[in-house]
């Protein structure tokens, strides 16, 4: 693991989610920019003394050395923005497949060149862009692609949160300082952080690609640097309209990302604070509820379910199944094998493109007068 040190929050679910298929142990890490840290961190996470690096740069060039079945068989990235690429990069160019923490890179320069170094590689690459993991979003994916809603015409995609209301990266709170800095997060605040989501999971969902939009950005608190609240008109690739909003001073709001998708035949919808169930509104029939592990869901959503119908599967358990898939497939590429299609099913560095084509397009519509601009992918 990169990052995820002491006072981390991501490093901690990522190892959560990681552990929770008995299929991934971590075995070594450079867990912050500073050697002390990272080696006190080792400590907390119970690995040997020599297993906790002073920097990804020694970690990678020492694992490297170790015989295989001893080194690290691939890499996780959980630091903050602008810290992807440099780990990433040099993991794949020594040979280790990598799972990064979204966005994929600072910019989109950065993003393409990844991908282009993954594509050399051939080795395994996952963005966790963890929503794609819920059962019921697989489901509603299934169902799309199989004609249920029939032509897809309409998009509506939301994510409000309320955490940052106030100007709280004020208070030094270590999330907020690093999210709201152009230097560590870049371009993009709200619409970079969880507009990305929003954008992921809509063309995950419905197969469209987002051809052009238009944004309007603000800045609601006085003092901060980037976006905190975002609204986007979209267009997509098979006519289709669309309206994504992120903000993250809608006071009261939790992670609310919600997803709502009409076709000629019917539409759909799913809440990420109610995760199990999919609704379904038919143009001439009776609302549907489809709840995880009841009745014949598709062979994607049952591989995705874990528990008994009635158990709550949530945030970790989704992380999860994009790490279970993601072992599955480092495990074969070990083999020499090809990997099962069902493990494939993570996003990938060429969604993590599109994520950062997307903020650079978002941010250009905000500051221009010419509001409609082309999804440059």
């Amino acid at each position: 693991m990169v990052g995820g040190g002491r006072g981390a929050f991501i490093g901690g679910v990522h190892r959560i989610a990681a552990a929770m298929d008995n299929e991934i142990e971590l075995v070594c890490g450079a867990f912050s920019s500073s050697a002390e840290k990272s080696r006190l961190s080792g400590q907390d996470l119970y690995l040997p003394e020599n297993r906790a690096y002073g920097s990804f740069e020694e970690m990678i060039r020492e694992e490297k050395k170790l015989p295989e079945g001893e080194r690290m068989d691939f890499v996780s990235i959980v630091t903050p923005n602008h810290l992807h690429f440099p780990p990433a990069k040099l993991a794949l160019e020594n040979g280790f497949p990598v799972i990064c923490d979204k966005p994929l890179a600072f910019s989109l320069a950065e993003a393409k060149e990844l991908r282009d170094i993954v594509n050399k590689s051939g080795l395994p690459f996952a963005l966790t862009h963890n929503y794609t993991g819920y059962p019921m979003v697989k489901e509603a994916r299934e169902r799309i692609k199989r004609g249920d809603l029939g032509e897809i015409r309409k998009i509506v995609v939301q994510y409000p949160q309320g955490w940052l209301t106030t100007f709280l990266e004020a208070s030094g709170q270590k999330q907020a300082s690093w999210r709201t800095d152009p230097a560590r997060s870049g371009a993009a605040g709200a619409m970079g952080d969880i507009g990305t989501h929003a954008e992921n999971l809509a063309e995950y969902i419905t197969g469209l690609q987002i051809t052009e939009l238009c944004a309007d950005l603000s800045i609601m608190v006085p003092g901060r640097k980037l976006d905190d609240d975002g609204n986007v008109l979209l267009r997509f690739n098979n006519g289709a309209r669309g309206v994504l909003i992120a903000s993250q001073i809608s006071a009261g709001e939790e992670n609310s990302l919600r997803i709502h998708i009409y076709g000629t035949l019917g539409g759909m919808e799913w809440h990420q604070m109610r995760p199990n169930s999919l609704i379904l509104r038919w143009a001439n029939g009776p609302i549907e509820i489809i709840r995880t592990g009841v009745g014949q869901l598709s062979a994607a959503a049952q591989a995705a379910a874990r528990i008994p119908a009635g158990h709550p599967e949530g945030y970790l358990e989704a992380f999860a199944n994009i790490y279970h898939n993601f072992a599955r497939t480092v495990k074969a590429f070990l083999q020499g094998k090809e990997a099962d299609p069902i493990h494939l099913d993570f996003p990938t560095a060429e969604d993590g493109v599109r994520g950062m084509a997307f903020i650079e397009a978002v941010v250009a519509s905000g500051k221009s007068d010419q509001k409609w601009h082309t999804f440059d992918y």
